[in-house]
């Protein structure tokens, strides 16, 4: 009900009127904003019923459970199904595929690889920037690519800011059925510069292998021998994002999966440029695929400033290739220093 306006002392007679219409408008307004609102609630209501939420996945376990076999339906064990997915997957990725929620469950086991079993000994960690682009460029090996993960676990564990790190991953782990789901969920990145540069142009960390298959397929009589690194993709997107480069050495990767001898033949027919023959796989069957407990080191090398260079800079075949050298020589040196001082395999 509209209410009705108080006449007030000396007021004429427009006024009254004119006052008295600025009341009803401002009523139908407030009606209608009321309308809206429930209108708004009701299609949230409406959406949110046709989206059932799975519950927790001890409650739908409970259910089930006291429900028995008589009470076993295709709708009970869907409901079951969603909540043990969404107990350790997000509802929502990011264009890559990103998912925090399934990052933060495989952590513990991440950590366990970098603190027990690997016990990753890091040095130079505050030479990374606390914030802006940053790209860490690292010698790659070890047949599988357990160097990203222990390069991004460094970064968020010892590093101040506690930086995540989007890894690059090759194309061979990138479209791989089992491995690629699992790599990007935990916010790695195939391996093109138009990734690269997306994200780096929000002021991300980025991680880059630039010996590609060359590094981490190498045979173990050249370990430790950086491979060409390509055309100098790298420092054309750090040039045209204005990147901070840190070269990083790691040691200790090569020897977790001796790459002795390669059966291609094996491996081309599903798409690997490589079959490596280590001494435990392929003869001891998924049991070869467990790396031995090295000792690793992760060094992190004084950081490449190429602000001072414009974008253009970019086109400058000269330029790049001499940027990519000197990088290329600084892990190398790096690592020779490292294998210098290191006295085992095992215990570093």
């Amino acid at each position: 009900m509209t209410a009705t306006p108080r006449v007030l002392p000396f007021e004429t007679k427009a006024s009254r009127a004119a006052r008295t219409r600025r009341a009803k408008t401002a009523a139908a307004q407030e009606k209608e904003d009321l309308k809206r609102r429930v209108e708004e609630l009701e299609a949230k209501l409406r959406a949110a019923q046709g989206r059932r939420m799975p519950e927790g996945l001890a409650i739908e376990l409970t259910r089930l459970f006291a429900a028995g076999l008589s009470g076993i339906s295709w709708d009970r064990v869907a409901r079951l199904l969603a909540a043990a997915h969404f107990a350790w997957h997000s509802e929502e990725t990011d264009e890559f595929g990103y998912d925090p929620k399934f990052t933060e469950t495989i952590r513990p086991f991440l950590e366990f690889m970098y603190s027990v079993w690997w016990r990753v000994e890091t040095t130079g960690i505050e030479r990374v920037p606390s914030t802006g682009p940053t790209l860490v460029v690292a010698n790659h090996s070890g047949v599988l690519p357990w160097d990203g993960p222990m390069i991004n676990v460094a970064l968020r564990h010892e590093h101040p800011a506690r930086r995540h790190c989007r890894m690059l991953a090759l194309d061979m782990f990138a479209l791989l059925p089992f491995l690629a789901p699992l790599l990007s969920r935990s916010g790695a990145i195939r391996a093109n510069p138009e990734n690269a540069v997306r994200i780096l142009e929000r002021g991300e960390l980025v991680g880059v292998f630039p010996e590609g298959v060359k590094g981490v397929g190498k045979p173990f009589k050249n370990r430790y021998k950086l491979a060409r690194f390509g055309r100098g993709g790298f420092v054309r997107i750090a040039l045209k994002t204005g990147a901070t480069i840190i070269p990083t050495a790691v040691v200790g990767a090569e020897e977790i999966h001796p790459n002795l001898a390669q059966a291609d033949f094996i491996g081309r027919p599903f798409g690997l440029p490589y079959f490596p023959l280590t001494p435990t796989f392929p003869w001891l069957g998924l049991l070869g695929t467990i790396p031995f407990p090295t000792k690793w080191s992760i060094d992190f090398g004084e950081p490449l400033d190429l602000s001072r260079y414009p974008k253009e800079a970019a086109d400058d075949p000269i330029l790049v290739n001499r940027l990519s050298e000197q990088v290329r020589q600084q892990i190398q040196t790096a690592i020779d220093g490292r294998l210098a001082r290191r006295r085992s395999i095992w215990f570093g």
